[in-house]
């Protein structure tokens, strides 16, 4: 009945997927093949051409003598021959004739003779008045430092004052914010920078301390300070100088005070503080004597100094001025005992006077040597008076009329040897010029207003176009000079030989 049966098998293709592929449609888009090709353009042939004229030197000759014919005036001609030999001879006398020699021309532009370049102010310090009481330039010339503290208070004062620098080179500087501010807890009275070392500043201070700053060190810049020691002095330092030790390359510090003393201090490097090296002390009865001068010595009082100088001839001979007037020459050699005591010095003191000059009618403000010449100084003070002096000879040999007021500071020019600088208690600052007949100041500087005094100043070695003041009011003005007040002349340092070989009235 039933049979294994193996049919055919059936396949039944699907209509929705064939609907769905009819309605599929592939397209596609292609740009057309881009055609490209490369041309060349070159010339095949080049020509130069050029143009020249040949000389036609009868034809200008002409032309020459054709326009001379017209412009000459009657009777050019005639007077050109008339005078021809006369002027040639005249030519030929000026060419031997030595009027001229020593004149130079001069082909700059006549630019003023001063001009006020920074006015650098410290705004705590003009604040609190205090004001500048010394300036001094860093080796390099480019930085400027200044103490502050009063000029005008006698008593003892705690008063804290500072020490600023501003670098001129700097593109950034602010007249009105000084580059390092040192802070001291009382009055600078002095300052001097380092001859070598640009970073090194020593100063003097109200309390007598003498203290070295080293600017590099931003957090503490006290290198040494000598403190209140048995060996350090007990009066206000007046003058603080670097000055060269016998060992090359190491300086130490000279300090003089009111009190009479002159000391010399070295750096211990290992301690970090300073040693006492030698002691002067001025005793007014041990003071030379001078058929010349009408000096007395009257007790055995000190004698109180109030300015320094040391002499960039002779390394032991320096000048010291004093509070009555004194004018002495000194000597680093001496080996006199000095009739004072020791006050607990660790050096005997030694008297250093060896000459005594004509005093003057009070106190000695500056004194200042000549750079130019080995015997010539200038002093002045609270006379108002200039005196140019010879240290072979007791009376000045010139001097000039300054100022009716105090003379704070005088200082020669580094580069003219006739030419030195006052600081007057009027606010001026007087520059005088040796060589002209009048003695009248070549320049005057007024800085200063009402009640206000110029207090320091001092030349710029290496750019001797620059001079620093200080001011009463708390502000240091740099001033640009000219060129008639910086260049030497050729007969200049003849005739500043001239005046130091006078004899003095």
């Amino acid at each position: 009945m039933f049979t294994d049966e193996a049919p055919d098998p059936v396949s039944l293709c699907s209509l929705w997927r064939r609907s769905q592929q009819a309605e599929q449609e592939s397209r596609g888009c292609q740009t057309r093949v881009v055609h490209s090709a490369e041309a060349e353009v070159q010339t095949r042939w080049a020509t130069i051409s050029c143009t020249q004229t040949d000389p036609q030197y009868q034809a200008k000759e002409q032309l020459l003598q054709q326009s001379q014919d017209q412009l000459e005036p009657p009777g050019l001609k005639d007077f050109l021959q008339r005078v021809e030999d006369t002027v040639i001879r005249e030519l030929v006398r000026n060419a031997k004739s030595h009027a001229f020699d020593e004149f130079q021309v001069n082909w700059e532009d006549q630019n003023q003779i001063v001009s006020c370049l920074h006015c650098l102010q410290h705004a705590s310090a003009q604040e609190r008045g205090l004001h500048v009481t010394s300036v001094s330039w860093s080796c390099t010339g480019s930085v400027i430092a200044c103490a502050y503290g009063r000029i005008d208070d006698g008593d003892w004062s705690t008063e804290r004052s500072c020490v600023c620098t501003w670098n001129l080179d700097r593109r950034t500087l602010n007249p009105k914010q000084a580059d390092l501010v040192i802070d001291v807890p009382t009055a600078v009275t002095a300052l001097c920078c380092h001859p070598n070392q640009p970073a090194l500043i020593a100063g003097g201070l109200y309390s007598g301390e003498v203290v070295v700053w080293d600017t590099s060190r931003t957090q503490d810049p006290v290198l040494v300070q000598t403190g209140m020691s048995a060996d350090s002095h007990r009066e206000p330092v007046y003058q603080v100088a670097w000055v060269p030790l016998q060992k090359k390359g190491e300086f130490g510090v000279l300090s003089a005070c009111s009190g009479g003393r002159v000391l010399l201090w070295t750096v211990d490097s290992d301690r970090g503080s300073f040693v006492l090296h030698a002691g002067y002390a001025l005793v007014r009865q041990q003071v030379p004597h001078s058929n010349n001068t009408s000096f007395k010595a009257r007790g055995s009082s000190t004698v109180g100094v109030t300015s320094l100088a040391l002499s960039p001839w002779d390394p032991d001979t320096f000048l010291v001025g004093s509070e009555g007037g004194l004018l002495l020459r000194c000597s680093f050699s001496s080996q006199t005992p000095a009739a004072a005591p020791s006050e607990g010095h660790n050096v005997t003191l030694r008297a250093p006077a060896v000459f005594l000059f004509r005093p003057c009618s009070g106190p000695v403000h500056s004194i200042h040597c000549s750079p130019f010449h080995r015997n010539l100084f200038v002093s002045a003070g609270t006379d108002g008076l200039a005196h140019v002096h010879s240290l072979l000879q007791a009376n000045p040999l010139l001097s000039l009329r300054v100022s009716d007021s105090y003379v704070f500071q005088v200082q020669w020019s580094p580069t003219r040897p006739l030419v030195f600088a006052a600081a007057t208690g009027q606010g001026e600052v007087q520059i005088f010029d040796l060589g002209n007949r009048s003695l009248r100041p070549a320049a005057t500087i007024e800085q200063g207003g009402a009640g206000q005094a110029a207090t320091c100043l001092a030349f710029n070695s290496h750019n001797p176009h620059l001079l620093a003041l200080g001011n009463t009011n708390g502000t240091v003005c740099i001033w640009r000079l000219s060129h008639d007040l910086t260049e030497q002349s050729p007969r200049e340092s003849s005739q500043l030989e001239q005046i130091a070989n006078q004899v003095a009235e």
